[in-house]
């Protein structure tokens, strides 16, 4: 079997230096693929003013098999190289790869007549969901939805999650007991926070809550969780086109079945469901959209809207477990809150937004986790020839056609400059010493606007942000409150990044770790 990657023929082009088709010395079989495929691809020539360009050593693949197998790394070794600014040649896409955190505000903001996030998006909701949507317009969207996860309407789904929250962890008091149980973090994390997510945003069973229908809404969004959670499993091979015969068949029946969990007919007899999702399936149906579709588009919400909030439960218990000083400075702030409250947190149906934001110390350990854990690509695809100035007042040209991508994990999140040992977990790196939050950090001597973004930035940050972050926070206020937890083992290592899911959003865990936890008496 021909490894391609195995060949060390260089065939690039850095700043001028240019290598054409007949200067390409590959032999044999390899020789033949080469030449259809450059035939097939429109090189680029590098020109003065663009960045520097790099074609890797496979034609037409370029970078893709380093690219795919660790996007980290591989682009870690690019900026070394070439600077903060580069192209590089991705499966026959060029694509111009900007690390510069000062000036990615110039990006984000453009106007989507140079740079457009909706081409690739509308691409990635078809090949993972199945989706197409008639006049689909990604900005009307989100000016339709924002107004569902702000205000009053953010109020009302932060408390239905805190409810949902109740239901998911703590059930029926008579059920489980109080001894040990041991689980995978992740799956706890996970299940927990996407189930309640379900409930609160897709509705409960019945209203007034029973414990009947308590019982059956921890049943069925059990199923929900774990029908989606196989999805989930498969989303970057899907996203890459890169599933096997038996994968695709696997695919298309998990999705077959959320579409079935998730029908609008399905959903309809559910009680108190959200104005997000009431004010979304109106928008669905003023598009013209059959009710088919309306299910495929629930279900790419879901992951949309919960997709990232248990790995990131995952990682900040993880961290807080492994590090006691941090554990401690988060039980110690819980008791201050306690010991302020009006009254006992276990007896709130809700917590107040006032909590809520009265919680440097936990915000600071949620900041420093995403820091380290969130890894989203943000694209634009380059709609027009166009010159890009850089915040040190360098301009680089950028060719219509070619895509556009900033990886904020790189640079700002993992930025020595930035950030000092920027691999190790520090509770208290986003606090002032007098315990406020802290906001000034610079990179060549100026300060830093986009010095941390799990969220993304500009025209596409996250919507959901407010409602995210107030769900992560009840979560780990109702597990610290209300249950005793620990690592099975306390010699645990903190485990590798699954580095297929560079790119989209929150990384995950080459594998689980175990816990045990119980119900506090």
């Amino acid at each position: 079997m021909l490894k391609l990657d195995s060949l060390h023929h260089s065939w690039s082009q850095t700043h001028g230096s240019s290598a054409s088709a007949s200067q390409v010395q590959i032999p044999g079989l390899v020789n033949m693929l080469a030449h259809i495929y450059i035939s097939k691809l429109q090189l680029h020539e590098w020109r003065p003013g663009e960045p520097p360009l790099d074609l890797g050593s496979i034609p037409w693949l370029g970078h893709a098999l380093e690219f795919g197998k660790d996007a980290a790394s591989f682009l870690t070794r690019m900026k070394e190289k070439h600077g903060d600014i580069f192209t590089v040649l991705v499966g026959g896409r060029y694509v111009t790869v900007l690390l510069d955190p000062h000036s990615y505000d110039t990006v984000v903001w453009d106007l989507r007549t140079r740079l457009d996030f909706h081409p690739y998006a509308i691409f990635l909701m078809e090949r993972i969901f199945d989706l197409q949507l008639p006049n689909f317009n990604p900005s009307e969207e989100k000016a339709r939805m924002k107004p569902t996860l702000m205000h009053k309407d953010l109020q009302a789904l932060t408390e239905a999650m805190y409810t949902n929250l109740r239901t998911v962890l703590l059930g029926d008091s008579t059920e489980g007991g109080s001894g040990w149980q041991e689980k995978g973090l992740l799956e706890f994390s996970y299940s927990s926070l996407l189930s309640a997510g379900y409930l609160t945003l897709y509705g409960v069973e019945a209203s007034p809550r029973t414990h009947e229908s308590q019982a059956l809404d921890r049943d069925h969004s059990a199923d929900v969780f774990r029908t989606f959670r196989q999805l989930d499993l498969m989303l970057p091979k899907l996203a890459r086109g890169s599933l096997s015969v038996g994968d695709k068949d696997h695919a298309c029946s998990v999705k077959s079945r959320l579409w079935k969990l998730l029908s609008p007919a399905g959903l309809a007899s559910r009680a108190d469901r959200s104005s997000w999702l009431e004010s979304y399936l109106r928008h669905l149906e003023e598009m013209g959209v059959s009710e088919d579709m309306q299910a495929r588009a629930l279900v790419l919400q879901l992951w949309a809207t919960q997709g990232n909030m248990g790995p990131t439960a995952f990682w900040l218990l993880l961290f807080l477990l492994k590090n006691p000083e941090a554990l401690d400075a988060v039980h110690a702030e819980l008791k201050r809150i306690v010991w302020q409250a009006e009254k006992p947190v276990l007896q709130m149906t809700a917590l107040p937004q006032k909590i809520l934001d009265s919680m440097p110390v936990l915000d600071s350990v949620l900041n420093e986790t995403l820091r380290l854990t969130a890894a989203p690509f943000i694209t634009r695809e380059v709609m027009a020839d166009l010159a890009l100035p850089m915040a040190d007042r360098r301009e680089f040209s950028l060719r219509r056609g070619d895509r556009l991508l900033l990886f904020p994990f790189l640079s700002p999140q993992k930025d020595p400059e930035i950030y000092t040992e920027p691999e190790v977990f520090k509770y208290n790196r986003f606090l002032n010493p007098d315990g406020s939050e802290k906001k000034d950090f610079y990179k060549d001597g100026k300060r830093l606007k986009n010095y941390n973004m799990p969220w993304g930035a500009g025209h596409n940050q996250c919507l959901g942000k407010s409602y995210a972050i107030n769900s992560i926070k009840q979560f780990v206020v109702l597990l610290l409150t209300h249950f005793d937890l620990e690592l099975v083992s306390e010699d645990t290592e903190v485990p590798e990044f699954d580095l297929s899911r560079y790119g989209f959003g929150l990384m995950q865990p080459e594998e689980d770790v175990p816990i045990r936890y119980r119900t506090r008496l």
